[in-house]
């Protein structure tokens, strides 16, 4: 009986010190309505979704649909203001910071696939676009189909260069932990081609000193739905996320900021396809 009773006593004491482990347990909308901020985690140099501008300011599409249709839902669910501060994020450390609680939600150039539903959960998708090359002018390079032997730069953890090694086993594939890092091994020579989504090398190019030396190549080689992702099983917080942009999609809104960054006059003129304009209403169920 001594004996139960001394494990008993010290299993309470363990379990005293579990404090920091139960404090992981705590949910997303729980840590939110305590701290009255959203912790987002998007990029620096990936302009338009996020990226840091002229004036030194944090701006892009991904931080707007957080800053006007995300944080309105959550005040609406939490009965309080919330601010959101933002922190940055990369393809190998995006994961990594929401598992260890250190952001509350990705919301930048974050393709969803099934196997990333495995460690994270996603929004619905908010951009679709596909992965292309960025050459210099008069590069031989045209796409996916001719870079055997080639220097190919990509960002690491990107799902591009999983499809490079799978479809161009014979590439040289060389990783990056950044966009602008990769774009440098290609200004400098060290590289080829870099691959990205076709979007972000249009935005790349856009804000490069010299766009005219750069050419986009090559059809869509994968799909990529890109979503915001937030960490696995908390189907509260993700309601409120997908609702923000339900409502945004269903009042046009999110349409509105879309024109902002990707209209005729927008920071980088991307027309959405009137298939994708149907695709993102479809996505909005009843209330």
């Amino acid at each position: 009986m001594r004996r139960l009773m001394g494990l008993v006593m010290a299993l309470a004491v363990l379990a005293a010190g579990m404090t920091p482990a139960q404090a992981q347990q705590k949910s997303t909308l729980d840590k939110i309505a305590e701290t009255g901020t959203l912790t987002v985690g998007t990029r620096t140099g990936s302009p338009p979704f996020g990226y840091v501008n002229a004036k030194n300011e944090w701006v892009g599409f991904s931080i707007d649909l957080v800053e006007e249709l995300v944080r309105p839902a959550l005040e609406k669910k939490l009965g309080k203001p919330i601010k959101v501060e933002k922190k940055e994020s990369t393809p190998p450390t995006r994961i990594p910071l929401l598992s260890s609680g250190a952001v509350d939600l990705i919301a930048e150039i974050m393709t969803d696939t099934r196997t990333r539903c495995d460690s994270v959960d996603f929004s619905l998708t908010f951009f679709v676009t596909g992965a292309q090359f960025l050459v210099k002018k008069g590069s031989p390079i045209k796409g996916i189909k001719n870079i055997d032997g080639k220097r190919i730069a990509a960002q690491q953890g990107s799902t591009n260069a999983r499809i490079i090694r799978e479809k161009a086993p014979k590439a040289i594939l060389r990783e990056f932990p950044d966009q602008p890092a990769a774009f440098q091994a290609l200004a400098q020579g060290q590289v080829d081609a870099y691959t990205n989504d076709g979007i972000q090398l249009a935005g790349l190019k856009v804000k490069s000193p010299n766009p005219a030396q750069w050419d986009i190549v090559g059809d869509f080689y994968s799909y990529e739905p890109y979503g915001m992702a937030m960490r696995k099983g908390e189907s509260d917080f993700r309601n409120v996320v997908n609702s923000g942009l339900m409502d945004g999609i269903e009042s046009g809104k999110f349409f509105e900021i879309y024109d902002k960054w990707f209209g005729v006059k927008g920071e980088l003129p991307y027309p959405m396809d009137a298939r994708v304009r149907s695709f993102m209403l479809l996505q909005v169920v009843p209330k």
